[in-house]
């Protein structure tokens, strides 16, 4: 079973950055998709970004696109979420997920994905 692990959430004001980590117990044997996901205080979990490899091209929620970018790097396990110009509504839960490929990284953002990590706290102040 596929474990995830967070690092790097905190308390940021507003239009700072921060980049968020996630350790992967497997990764990278082939095709495989990866996302970060948001819970905000009240609000449904949305996706923020997602990566599948067998697309090759990352989706991005509208709320973050250009502000946030995702990446990975496969020799560590690691796959990151750099986060910049940081609003007070982008406070929050951060998610890492994983799944098999599905040649459509907008998938598993719209629908989730079946491993989970436990989640870091993200607080943007204003």
């Amino acid at each position: 079973e596929v474990q995830l692990v967070e690092s790097g959430g905190g308390l940021v004001q507003a239009g700072g950055s921060l980049r968020l980590s996630c350790t992967t117990s497997e990764f990278a044997s082939g095709d495989y998709a990866v996302g970060w996901f948001r819970q905000a205080p009240g609000k449904e979990r949305e996706g923020l970004s997602c990566f599948d490899s067998s697309d090759g091209t990352p989706y991005y929620a509208d709320s973050v696109k250009g502000r946030f970018t995702i990446s990975s790097d496969n020799a560590k396990n690691t796959v990151y979420l750099q986060m910049n110009n940081l609003k007070p509504e982008d406070t929050g839960v951060y998610y890492c997920a994983a799944d098999g490929p599905r040649g459509d990284s907008r998938y598993y953002c719209v629908y989730g994905m079946g491993y989970w990590g436990k989640g870091t706290l993200v607080t943007v102040s204003s």
